[in-house]
């Protein structure tokens, strides 16, 4: 990558997410994010701005009050509309993204740098610059963090 990344943006569902929904007799009730991901991407905050985005009409509620406990932004933008969304805010080449998602390919292979999860749609594991070995919601957006670091920034020492 001949540019350097200045934003970092994250599908949530199926990343941050192991992707599953808890309903119940009212609705999407449940959401499970996964360990450690918030404290890696707290890591890499100083070098990059972090963002995320949702196409889960339903479950956009319990997913802001996740992001916003974690302090980052979020926006709601539909599955089919994200580069459009990204390229009316971002230089796509400044752009690291990561998602697990079927649409998420057609992003991919317009942005700078992308990522996928191990568990992702195996469409965008092929466009995909990095594929974890964690699966969404199973410290993928860690591994993720560490990877940038390494690659982008600085490495984590301990």
């Amino acid at each position: 990558m001949d540019i350097q990344p200045k934003v970092f943006i994250l599908d949530v569902d199926g990343v941050l997410t192991d992707g599953g929904f808890y309903y119940s007799e009212t609705g999407k009730v449940l959401k499970k994010f996964g360990p450690d991901d918030n404290d890696a991407l707290k890591l890499l905050s100083p070098f990059i701005e972090i963002r995320f985005i949702s196409g889960d009409k339903r479950g956009f509620k319990i997913t802001q009050k996740r992001i916003k406990d974690m302090k980052f932004p979020i926006d709601f933008v539909s599955t089919d509309k994200r580069i459009e969304w990204i390229k009316e805010r971002y230089n796509p080449k400044e752009v690291i993204y990561m998602g697990d998602g079927i649409f998420d390919g057609l992003v991919m292979k317009q942005v700078g740098y992308s990522i996928s999860t191990a568990d992702s749609d195996i469409n965008a594991q092929k466009m995909s610059d990095y594929v974890t070995k964690r699966i969404g919601g199973k410290r993928a957006v860690a591994e993720a963090c560490f990877h940038l670091m390494e690659k982008f920034f600085e490495p984590y020492t301990l």
